[in-house]
């Protein structure tokens, strides 16, 4: 591990118990930030619910830590927007944002979309499939950039249970995203959840950021975040664990192929491979092969968006 990289552990690398709620208070109602919590959704009625009336009461109603809560749907089929409704959020459909833009399918095109219907300081993204949720969690997070105006973007690191065995979560990080961050960008090889769903930004930094659309955003974002404000302004808070629904082996295959995607494109814009990826499945005759499209689409900068500058001179 390079020294760069294990000084940056012991400076910025925390705990969420390291910074008690009345210091992040203080540190909020000092500067006069504001706080907005994103929850991506697509077919979560079984869990956005409770992570969203949980946020509500402990973070805006106990304590006014989070000026605004926002689900973002990207075209359930199910009741997400009516019980993230009813529990307090802000549902916007994803079709809805940039209606001038056609949306695409994908996780990073509703982050970049969320930017546009939100207005805290901070952004705080959390997935919405959550079971058992904290509002640590998102206390944890933004806490660092409430009391440390040198940090911009702040990921949240966990232990990851699969099947009952610890650390067994986050196949496609320990396959893909880790190898390719530290053989290609050493420097952030002392992040512990690369990929992982929760983390919180300010701003500032969100808007300069293109924002690829699906899978590789985690990825993309900090890469880029490396490249436009360095090591020392990234960080990383463990709030404990994180249990949450698991994706198939093919699923998972084809967010490694996202992954993949988004680091080459960063590794060398303009050689291009080929965009797709094969995989199998056994049927009536034996394997058969189904080709998926990987997502090679970026959303520019937001601040480079027509509506997005209109908002700002309003």
């Amino acid at each position: 591990m390079l020294e760069e990289v294990e000084r940056w552990l012991s400076t910025r690398s925390w705990s969420a118990t390291d910074r008690p709620l009345h210091q992040i208070l203080a540190a909020k109602q000092r500067t006069g930030q504001t706080v907005s919590v994103v929850l991506p959704a697509l077919n979560e009625e079984e869990t956005v619910g409770d992570i969203a009336a949980i946020i509500r009461h402990d973070l805006m109603r106990q304590v006014p830590l989070v000026d605004e809560l926002v689900v973002v749907d990207s075209g359930s089929t199910d009741r997400t927007s009516e019980v993230a409704a009813a529990a307090g959020a802000t549902v916007v459909h994803r079709d809805e944002i940039i209606p001038r833009i056609p949306a695409v399918p994908g996780k990073g095109e509703v982050l970049w979309r969320s930017l546009l219907v939100t207005r805290g300081d901070i952004v705080c993204f959390v997935d919405a499939d959550l079971r058992d949720f904290s509002s640590d969690f998102v206390s944890g997070i933004v806490g660092p950039l409430l009391t440390d105006p040198d940090v911009a973007l702040v990921k949240g690191m966990y232990d990851r249970p699969l099947g009952g065995a610890a650390g067994q979560g986050g196949r496609v990080t320990e396959l893909m995203a880790r190898p390719l961050l530290n053989m290609h960008w050493p420097q952030l090889a002392g992040f512990v959840q690369p990929l992982g769903g929760e983390y919180a930004a300010r701003r500032s930094l969100l808007e300069q950021l293109p924002f690829p659309v699906g899978y590789g955003v985690e990825l993309g974002m900090l890469v880029d975040a490396l490249h436009l404000v360095g090591l020392d302004a990234l960080a990383q808070v463990d709030v404990g664990v994180r249990k949450h629904r698991h994706q198939d082996g093919q699923a998972l295959g084809r967010m490694a192929a996202a992954i993949y995607r988004t680091a080459q494109l960063r590794l060398a814009r303009g050689h291009l491979i080929r965009p797709s990826l094969t995989q199998f499945e056994r049927g009536g005759d034996g394997f058969e092969p189904r080709t998926y499209s990987v997502d090679t689409e970026e959303r520019p900068p937001m601040v480079e968006i027509a509506e997005y500058q209109a908002r700002r001179a309003a």
